[in-house]
C-alpha cells in the first residue's frame, strides 16, 4: 500500500539546514545564480499540488526567519503538458511537468531527466443528477460515446449496466480538453485499451481531433462547463471533479468490477505497478489490474534538463526532494496519491548518477 513518510520536526530541522547549505552554495555562483524564482510549467492536473509545495519549500527556506528571497519562490504556471515540455527548449525554465511521459529516446536526445512526483485518477463525471453519482459504465460504452455511436442517456448500452437507474431520455452532451492535456492522453488511452476501434480512429493522444463534444482548455474550465451544462459528459482530475461537487462514474476495470473512483482504489491499482528510474519510469497507469483497483490512473512526472547549471538545478530537487518527504499529506489533502517512499528513496538515488555535479544530500534517518 501507498503511504507516507513521517515528518518529525528533527527532519524538518535538517532538511532546513540542508537547504540553507544549498543557499549558501547558490549565492556562491554569482550572477548565475540571481535571485530569482525556481521557473516551472506544464500540467494542470499538478497544479493545485505543485502549488502547495511551492508554499511548503518557502517556507521550509526561511526556517521561521523574518527575511525571504526572491528564489525561494517557485513560479509555475499551468499552460498544460505539451505547452510546458515544449517550453523546456527556453532556458528561463527549470522544470517542466508533464502527465504525458517522455520517450527514452527523447530524454537522452535533449539530456532530460524525468522522474514521477505525483499520481491521481482521471474520472468520467455525468451531470444527469441523482443519477450520476450511481451511473456505471465501461470503457467500450464510454468509447462509444465519445465516437457518437451512443447520444442519448436512455440507450440501452447504458441501461444494460443500470437497470434501476433513472436515466433521463436526454441527448449526451459530450464535453472534453480542447488543449494538450495530460489528462486527454489518459483517457483516451484508456478508451484505446478498451477499443479497437477507438485505438484505430483516433489512438492515446495529448490532443486529438474529436468526431464530437465541446472543447475547453485547461482542467478547471473543463470542470465549470460540466457543472453548467445539463446531461453532460465529461473527463477530470478527481480532485477537481471532487471540489467541483461532480457526480463521479463507477468504471469497470479488468476484472470486471464496476468500481468508484477514490483514493484506496487508486492506490489499489498503483500498487503493482513497477518503476525503472534509469528509463524515465515509464508505465501504463490506463489499464490497471486488480478486482479493488480503479483502471485509470495518471502520473505526472518532471522533466530538467542538465544544463541548467549546479544551481539552478539543485533548487529543483530540492524543491522535490521536500515534497516526497513532507508532501504526502498535502497530496493527499487534495486528492493526489503521493509517492511512495520506497519509490521516492530510488528517485533520489537516480539523481545522484544524473545530476553528478549538483548538491543531492543523502536521504536523512527517519
Amino acid at each position: 500500500m501507498i503511504g507516507l513518510l513521517a515528518s518529525p520536526s528533527s527532519e524538518r530541522r535538517v532538511i532546513a539546514r540542508g537547504l540553507a547549505s544549498a543557499l549558501a552554495a547558490v549565492l556562491a555562483f554569482g550572477a548565475s545564480a540571481r535571485a530569482e524564482p525556481i521557473q516551472g510549467a506544464g500540467s494542470t492536473f499538478a497544479a493545485p499540488i505543485i502549488e502547495q509545495w511551492s508554499r511548503s519549500y518557502r517556507a521550509v527556506r526561511a526556517d521561521g526567519g523574518d527575511f525571504t528571497s526572491p528564489d525561494w519562490n517557485v513560479d509555475y504556471e499551468p499552460v498544460g503538458s505539451l505547452a510546458g515540455v515544449m517550453r523546456l527548449n527556453q532556458r528561463e525554465l527549470d522544470f517542466a511537468a508533464t502527465d504525458v511521459p517522455l520517450s527514452v529516446e527523447e530524454l537522452a536526445r535533449h539530456r532530460w531527466v524525468q522522474f514521477p512526483v505525483v499520481m491521481g485518477g482521471i474520472v468520467v463525471v455525468a451531470n444527469i443528477g441523482s443519477a450520476g453519482a450511481r451511473l456505471r459504465l465501461s470503457g467500450p460504452v464510454l468509447a462509444d460515446i465519445y465516437m457518437g455511436k451512443i447520444r442519448n442517456w436512455s440507450d440501452p448500452a447504458i441501461k444494460a449496466f443500470n437497470p434501476e437507474a433513472a436515466l433521463p431520455d436526454a441527448a449526451i452532451e459530450v464535453l472534453h480538453r480542447q488543449d494538450g492535456s495530460g489528462s486527454t492522453f489518459t483517457f483516451t488511452r484508456f478508451l484505446s485499451h478498451a477499443s479497437a476501434e477507438w485505438r484505430t480512429r483516433f489512438g492515446a493522444e495529448a490532443q486529438i481531433a474529436w468526431p464530437l463534444g465541446r472543447g475547453e482548455r485547461g482542467t478547471s474550465r473543463l470542470a465549470s462547463l460540466a457543472a453548467r451544462v445539463p446531461n453532460s459528459i465529461a473527463y477530470l482530475e478527481y480532485g477537481q471533479a471532487r471540489g467541483a461537487g461532480l457526480p463521479m462514474v463507477a468504471l469497470e476495470n479488468q476484472s470486471g468490477a464496476f468500481v468508484r473512483p477514490e483514493p484506496g482504489t487508486f492506490q489499489a491499482g498503483l500498487a503493482g505497478v513497477e518503476w525503472d528510474a534509469a528509463r524515465g519510469s515509464l508505465a501504463d497507469t490506463t489499464n490497471l489490474p486488480g478486482a479493488a483497483a480503479y483502471p485509470m490512473a495518471a502520473v505526472t512526472y518532471v522533466v530538467v534538463p542538465t544544463d541548467r547549471g549546479t544551481a539552478r538545478t539543485s533548487r529543483v530537487l530540492d524543491l522535490f526532494r521536500l515534497a516526497f518527504r513532507e508532501g504526502g499529506r498535502d497530496a493527499l489533502a487534495l486528492g493526489y496519491i503521493p509517492i511512495p517512499p520506497e519509490l521516492a528513496g530510488r528517485i533520489e538515488a537516480h539523481w545522484a548518477g544524473s545530476f553528478a555535479s549538483v548538491n543531492n544530500p543523502a536521504r536523512p534517518s527517519r
